[in-house]
């Protein structure tokens, strides 16, 4: 799908001085994705700190060592997204992202997610499922690769779960010192990105 060049160049976007150094990623699973985007993003974003926050702790030895050949300083939070946003914290978080994760969330539980993650960052940047005839099409195509009844139901399902025009950022709506963008990201899927007012050329997909 791309998500990964996706994320790349919308983290690319930053400049210099205020590139996050401390990054959290919601619903990380194994770790791969990010790791991905770390090994695109190259020496320039040496020294990041960044927390994987999934349930299951599924990051292996080699990931951690992918991690730290890229000059990352890795911590996993085996810990629930809603208690995670929720926790006291010392100091706070630059950027906090997602790949195809906050789609799993009813319309409740996704307002209050955003809610919170409001509160502990200074930029989110998500790339989810487009919700599209192309998209959905494509997705009932995935057993002709060979993908199992699982990826077979998932697919589509995700597909129609997921997001078009502003939707996120009529979700995140607050009092103007946010400013959001949304746009597509490859054929099928959707960029979300919401930051601080004062992150004056923050982040600009294109």
């Amino acid at each position: 799908m791309g998500n990964a060049r996706a994320m790349e160049k919308a983290l690319r976007s930053l400049p210099c001085d205020s590139k996050p150094v401390r990054l959290v990623e919601l619903g990380a699973g194994d770790g791969n994705f990010l790791l991905q985007v770390a090994r695109r993003l190259g020496d320039g974003w040496r020294g990041t700190q960044a927390t994987l926050v999934d349930l299951q702790n599924l990051v292996t030895s080699d990931t951690f060592d992918g991690f730290s050949e890229l000059g990352w300083d890795i911590k996993v939070s085996g810990i629930d997204v809603f208690a995670w946003c929720r926790e006291p914290v010392a100091e706070g978080v630059d950027l906090v992202m997602a790949n195809l994760f906050i789609h799993h969330f009813q319309s409740q539980d996704l307002q209050e997610l955003l809610r919170l993650i409001k509160q502990r960052c200074s930029l989110l940047v998500a790339v989810e499922p487009r919700r599209s005839p192309l998209s959905l099409a494509f997705s009932k195509l995935v057993r002709l690769i060979g993908c199992n009844a699982v990826t077979r139901h998932d697919a589509p399902a995700s597909v129609r779960a997921g997001f078009f025009g502003n939707e996120l950022s009529n979700l995140w709506a607050g009092n103007g010192d946010w400013a959001t963008e949304e746009q597509r990201a490859g054929l099928f899927s959707h960029l979300f990105v919401a930051r601080k007012r004062e992150f004056v050329e923050a982040v600009r997909p294109s």
